[in-house]
């Protein structure tokens, strides 16, 4: 009797355990979506002048807000723990939207970071304070802007500009909160996962479309 229960701790546990886990809500299923097509960022300028849209990219989009100096930690920990890892994905772009006067503070933090990053992925754009209210409150989120037109929350919008979280009867998350390192190695990064299986499995199907045509 003691062998099998040896052998039952050993070998079958651990195989219950995994398909338990696998079987998930968020174990590589569609992610839900929060808010349906976001609007896309108009004729805001970035740091080097140009143009950038949410249309056709997976988007880390972020609200810097007036004391991004101060809060610089936060980027740095989604640098760390999300941007180094899947920045050479060509379909990712990790989007700030900051307020106008914000440049030089910017300008600083991507100083720092172009000593161990390559920062081509990061976009920074400039509106006004209330614009970036505007803008924000169209997200139809839960969460708020604080007085500093920031939020230390990031958020994953899809390649139709629609934001994804999780949207369960236990479980509500539209963002991702960048002060808690933990909260991006775990919560975030498994969602992201589920984002990048999504593309890679309808590009697979794309592909064996195409090869039988």
């Amino acid at each position: 009797m003691k062998k099998n229960i040896v052998l039952f701790v050993l070998f079958v546990l651990p195989i219950v355990a995994y398909l338990f886990f696998a079987s998930g809500v968020n174990s590589f299923t569609k992610l839900p979506v929060i808010t349906p097509k976001v609007a896309d960022l108009g004729n805001w300028k970035s740091l080097r002048g140009e143009q950038v849209s949410l249309d056709n990219k997976i988007t880390i989009l972020g609200f810097s807000g007036t004391e991004i100096l101060k809060n610089r930690g936060n980027l740095f920990n989604l640098n760390e723990k999300i941007y180094q890892r899947y920045h050479g994905f060509k379909d990712l772009q990790f989007v700030m939207i900051c307020p106008l006067g914000t440049e030089k503070d910017i300008t600083n933090i991507l100083d720092a970071f172009d000593d161990f990053t390559d920062v081509s992925g990061w976009h920074f754009v400039f509106a006004s304070p209330e614009e970036i209210q505007t803008y924000y409150n169209q997200l139809k989120l839960v969460g708020k802007l604080d007085a500093n037109a920031g939020t230390p929350n990031v958020y994953i919008i899809d390649k139709e500009r629609n934001l994804r979280g999780r949207n369960e009867e236990k479980e509500y998350k539209e963002g991702y909160n960048t002060f808690h390192p933990s909260e991006l190695s775990n919560e975030m990064l498994d969602d992201f996962k589920i984002i990048l299986y999504e593309y890679r499995a309808a590009l697979k199907k794309n592909r064996n479309a195409s090869k039988q045509l």
